[in-house]
């Protein structure tokens, strides 16, 4: 509480007092920036084998291999991991809006999909998707 006047009288000051305000924001704010990243980290996956038909394409995708022994081949050219983002970063500034096709064997380890799949996010492709094996009919 404040003073009104200098004449000696105690008065109500009235103003809003905002610390609770902006501590309860501050709060928020801290929550917002801890989960907001949590939301956008999904990554989407097919299953290895599937039913459904494959799907028309415009644009010619890139094609990334990866074999049983780990070897990653991006189209025809075979490159190490840790090359890996900078040939899809010059993929990436040609052409912005290309797919991606991941086509892995399954003897691969998932640790290495991923880690191939994070790859291709951090060299800004949005467009991932999985290539599989049509399900054989059993009769």
């Amino acid at each position: 509480m404040g003073f009104s006047s200098g004449k000696g009288r105690r008065g109500l000051v009235s103003e809003i007092n905002v610390t609770p305000m902006v501590d309860v924001m501050l709060v928020l704010l801290i929550i917002f920036m801890v989960t907001a990243p949590m939301m956008t980290q999904g990554l989407e996956v097919d299953l290895p084998e599937t039913t459904a038909r494959s799907l028309v394409q415009e644009d010619e995708p890139i094609v990334i291999t990866l074999d049983k022994e780990g070897k990653i081949t991006v189209g025809k050219l075979e490159v190490v991991k840790a090359l890996l983002r900078q040939e899809l970063q010059k993929e990436y500034t040609k052409n912005k809006d290309q797919p991606i096709f991941l086509k892995a064997d399954k003897q691969v380890p998932y640790g290495l999909v991923v880690s191939i799949m994070s790859e291709v996010k951090a060299a800004g492709f949005d467009k991932l998707g999985m290539i599989t094996q049509q399900k054989e009919e059993t009769r």
